[in-house]
C-alpha cells in the first residue's frame, strides 16, 4: 500500500475547515450544511479527479473503493472506466420513492399528511439544492465529463456495490434501493485507538455510581451546545459523568464542572463503553454505533450536518431519545436521560442493535465483497 497526496485538490484540517473553506465560518445547522456539502464535498470533486486520474496514469488500478461523499472519487471512476466501490461512513442518504429527503431528520411518513409533507419537502429541497446541483455540474465539465443525467445525491452512491457502514436495525425501510448495498458494521477498530486512560481511571472504577458519558463529538465542539446543559441537568444526580471535549490536548472547559464529572480530552471506547448506562452524544455516527456495540442506550442531541438525521433513527429503532436540537435545555436532557434510564426498552433494543453490530468486521467484509465484486466482473457474471 502507498498513499497518493493531494496535489491540485485542496487538503484540510477538519478542525478548522472555515481555514480551507471560509465561507463555513459562522454557519451552524442547514445553512452550514449547505455550504459544507458544496464547498467542501464538491467543488473540490474535479481537483480530486485530476489527482486520481494522474495517479491511475502513473499506476493503473483494478476497482475504485472510496467513501461515499468523494465527489472526485466517482468522476474518476468514470473517467478511467473502472468500477466503483462506495464505502458509507454516515447513514445512507439516498433518495428513495416514499421516503422523505435525506438529511432533514425525519422519520417515513405514515399517514397521508405525511406523505404531501414529504412532496413538498422534496420540492422545496430541489429549489434550495439548485446552487449545489450547479456546482456538481461544473465539476463534470472541469473533468472533461458529460452532462450527468443523475443528480449529486444519486451520483454519490456506486451501481456496481455499496458498503454501508451500521446495521438494517438503523435504516428505515424502503421500497427500493438503487444497486447492490450490504451492511458491515462498524468500520472503526476502538481497541487500537490507542488513547490512554486518564489519570482519574482509577477512581472512577473505584465508584459504584452508574456512568453517563458525555461527547460533544470531534465536529463543532463548543462545549456550551451539550457538555453545559448536561452538567446543569444530571452535575446532582447519583451519577458519574464521564466527559469527553472532542479536542485532542484539551482537557479543560470554559466553565466549572460538577463534583461528580471527570473531563478529559479522548476517552477509550474499548475500556469506558462496557462500563456505562447511558451515553448523552450530538450524535456523531462513529460514537451511535460504538454505544450500540455495547448495548448502550443514548439521549442524542442531534444540531447539524447528519446528526439529526441520526438522531431521528436512533429514536425510530428504540435505542433512545432524540432531543431535536443540538443545544438542549437542562430540562429536556434530564426527562431524557431519566426516561431512558428507567424504561428498559431502550437498553434492550441497543442491546438487539449491539448484537447485530458484534458480529460483523467491516474493514474486513469490505475488502471481501470488493474482491467479490472484481471475480464476478472477471468471470462475465
Amino acid at each position: 500500500m502507498e498513499a497518493v497526496l493531494w496535489v491540485r485538490a485542496p487538503d484540510f484540517d477538519e478542525n478548522d475547515l472555515p481555514a480551507t473553506f471560509p465561507r463555513l465560518r459562522g454557519r451552524k445547522g442547514a445553512r452550514q450544511m449547505m455550504v459544507n456539502v458544496e464547498d467542501l464535498f464538491v467543488r473540490t470533486g474535479a481537483a480530486q479527479c485530476a489527482d486520481l486520474t494522474a495517479s491511475f496514469d502513473a499506476r493503473p488500478w483494478d476497482v475504485l473503493v472510496a467513501d461515499g461523499l468523494s465527489v472526485g472519487a466517482h468522476l474518476a471512476a468514470e473517467r478511467t472506466g473502472t468500477p466503483r466501490v462506495t464505502v458509507a461512513l454516515v447513514p445512507l442518504a439516498t433518495p428513495s420513492p416514499g421516503a422523505p429527503p435525506p438529511g432533514l431528520g425525519l422519520q417515513p411518513a405514515t399517514s397521508v399528511l405525511g406523505r404531501l409533507r414529504d412532496r413538498a419537502l422534496w420540492a422545496a429541497l430541489s429549489a434550495v439544492s439548485r446552487p449545489i446541483q450547479r456546482a456538481f455540474h461544473e465539476q463534470r465539465a472541469l473533468a472533461g465529463l458529460p452532462t450527468a443525467v443523475l443528480t449529486l445525491q444519486e451520483a454519490l452512491y456506486s451501481r456496481d456495490l455499496v458498503c454501508a457502514s451500521g446495521v438494517e436495525h438503523l435504516e428505515y425501510p424502503r421500497p427500493q434501493w438503487p444497486g447492490r448495498i450490504v451492511w458491515v458494521g462498524e468500520l472503526t477498530d476502538h481497541a487500537g485507538s490507542g488513547i490512554p486512560e486518564p489519570g482519574w481511571w482509577p477512581e472512577s472504577l473505584a465508584d459504584p455510581r452508574p456512568v453517563v458519558h458525555v461527547t460533544q463529538g470531534t465536529q463543532n465542539v463548543d462545549p456550551t451546545d451539550l457538555i453545559r446543559p448536561t452538567f446543569t441537568a444530571l452535575g446532582r444526580q447519583r451519577v458519574q459523568l464521564a466527559v469527553a471535549t472532542g479536542v485532542r490536548g484539551n482537557r479543560e472547559l470554559p466553565f466549572p464542572a460538577p463534583p461528580n464529572a471527570r473531563v478529559a480530552d479522548l476517552l477509550p471506547y474499548d475500556r469506558l463503553l462496557p462500563r456505562i448506562d447511558v451515553m448523552v452524544t450530538n450524535g456523531g455516527w462513529g460514537g451511535v454505533l460504538a454505544a450500540l456495540h455495547h448495548g448502550v442506550p443514548l439521549v442524542v442531541a442531534g444540531g447539524d450536518l447528519d446528526k439529526p438525521e441520526i438522531a431521528a433513527r436512533v429514536e425510530w429503532a428504540g435505542a433512545g431519545l432524540n432531543l431535536r436540537t443540538g443545544r438542549p435545555s437542562a430540562r429536556a436532557i434530564l426527562r431524557a436521560w431519566r426516561r431512558v434510564s428507567a424504561e428498559a426498552n431502550y437498553r434492550t433494543v441497543a442491546e438487539r442493535i449491539g448484537e447485530a453490530l458484534r458480529v460483523h468486521d467491516g474493514p474486513r467484509e469490505v475488502v471481501e465483497h470488493t474482491e467479490a465484486l472484481l471475480a464476478s466482473r472477471s468471470s462475465g457474471s
